[in-house]
């Protein structure tokens, strides 16, 4: 039996107008097509001419193997605790008779990026690339390679600037993050996995994203792996709008969300670190958390907008200007607090000593309060008194300064116990730990808090390794404590 196709007139016409557009497209472009293809973008050019100022950073430490082996643990605690950085060989086995330990030899710890900022060898890049780092070793596309010195590293941001000898160096130009938009072009460049002057391209996903405590960051879908951290990202005017330094996955690898810190808050800490090697900070000494819009409504206030605050520093520049537990604080220097996240980045960017006028809701009313801001130290971050510090054999041992959860963190983590790390020091800092840490068990041992978690610690064998079982963020792994002999 034949097949009969019929094809009607309209379905004809349909037919050879495809066929006209299919021709078009092979050479024949019509109306508005050139135009088009136009306006997509060429990173050719960009890339060429913004390359030689990104440079491949790669760090070593000095590990000393311990008896029983366990470096490779140690390596894979290390990658997990470091967001970006190429995981690196495991220390080498000892030749030496068991019990015995051989000096310290420089280990690579990992590799970042980094962007130099002036012609006499600045280079920016994010803290986590150089901490912990006992050299610095930086690497141009012209394979010329140099020691570089640490000038400085803040933690909170993570910037940080390191110093290469030497003149002439290209350099970047600096952009404006402010006049990013949502939907623009942007490039990445830097060393994925150690491959140096990687090029990957993609759009501005938001702006101001709450993911830090002084940095509102901009997303992107630009593909960023580890050892992108530190990289620029630029515009199409080739200019540095942000520093990569975060991705949101599961995995580890990149899955479409990218952050990066904006080039005008990185370039305000990097001119303070390299005048004075650190970062100064105002603070207030209030406990604050968002304001909820059943609060909002209940209260009065309208919209959920402002901090409110939860507890007040007893002494603090607070308290003096009347601040209480249950204020909002909806304005400072006149300038609006939308959410929680604005509060200590407006303070944080106070001069210490200056006074500031706060608008705070009080009980169905505004009022004015005047606080003088004092100064936010390195170490003074939500750390304890010395007199609420755990017992010293504990810290003197693993470096560790814990504190209780509070029922809300316990059920936002799903945890029935552990505690949080207030600070982490000698054998700890060197396994990774670090402030803001959980610790879940100790020795296999169930930690249910401070107290407890303190007298198992006193406890141990002081001169055997102890590993703790760690949760960061969506992550739980073990660290392996190794107190120095």
């Amino acid at each position: 039996m034949g097949l009969n196709i019929a094809v009607r007139a309209p379905a004809w016409r349909s037919m050879v107008a495809a066929g006209l557009c299919a021709l078009s497209l092979a050479g024949m472009p019509l109306a508005g097509q050139a135009q088009s293809a136009r306006e997509l973008p060429d990173f050719t050019e960009l890339a060429e001419r913004m390359s030689p100022t990104v440079v491949n950073i790669r760090t070593t430490e000095r590990v000393r193997s311990a008896p029983g082996g366990g470096g490779e643990m140690d390596e894979q605690m290390r990658e997990f605790f470091r967001r970006f950085g190429i995981p690196m060989p495991n220390t080498p086995r000892r030749n030496g008779p068991p019990g015995t330990e051989e000096e310290p030899a420089p280990q690579q710890r990992g590799v970042g990026s980094g962007f130099i900022l002036s012609n006499d060898g600045y280079v920016m890049t994010n803290a986590h690339v150089v901490e912990g780092a006992d050299e610095v070793i930086v690497t141009l596309t012209d394979q010329r390679e140099f020691k570089a010195k640490i000038i400085g590293a803040d933690k909170r941001t993570d910037v940080a600037v390191v110093k290469i000898d030497g003149s002439g160096f290209p350099f970047v130009k600096v952009g404006d993050a402010n006049r990013l938009r949502v939907g623009e072009w942007v490039i990445a460049i830097g060393s994925p996995f150690g491959l140096e002057n990687t090029v990957t391209a993609g759009i501005v996903s938001a702006k101001q994203r709450d993911t830090g405590d002084y940095l509102p960051l901009i997303q992107t879908d630009v593909a960023i792996n580890p050892g992108n951290s530190g990289g620029p990202l630029l515009n199409l005017r080739g200019e540095v709008v942000g520093i990569n330094s975060q991705i949101y996955s599961r995995s580890g690898m990149f899955a479409g969300i990218s952050f990066a810190i904006p080039i005008d808050e990185a370039i305000r800490v990097s001119d303070q670190l390299r005048a004075t090697g650190r970062v100064v900070r105002g603070r207030i000494g209030v406990t604050i958390a968002p304001v909820t819009k059943d609060v909002a409504e209940s209260i009065g206030l309208g919209r959920p907008a402002g901090a409110l605050v939860q507890g007040v520093e007893d002494g603090g520049p607070a308290q003096k200007a009347g601040i209480e537990a249950g204020d909002i604080i909806t304005k400072v220097d006149g300038r609006a607090v939308d959410k929680s996240g604005d509060l200590p980045r407006i303070i944080g960017n106070t001069k210490p000593g200056a006074k500031a006028s706060l608008q705070v809701f009080r009980r169905g009313a505004t009022r004015d309060l005047v606080v003088t801001v004092a100064e936010l130290e390195p170490d003074q971050v939500r750390r304890v008194s010395k007199a609420e510090s755990p017992a010293s054999a504990p810290k003197t041992a693993i470096g560790l300064t814990v504190a209780d959860l509070s029922e809300a963190q316990r059920k936002e983590l799903k945890v029935r116990g552990g505690v949080r790390v207030e600070l982490a020091e000698g054998a700890a800092a060197r396994a990774g730990l670090r402030e803001g840490d959980v610790i879940l068990s100790v020795d296999n041992v169930e930690v249910v808090d401070a107290k407890q978690f303190n007298a198992t610690v006193a406890k141990l064998d002081r001169a055997k390794a102890i590993s703790v079982l760690v949760r960061r963020g969506e992550w739980t792994n073990y660290a392996v404590i190794r107190p120095s002999k």
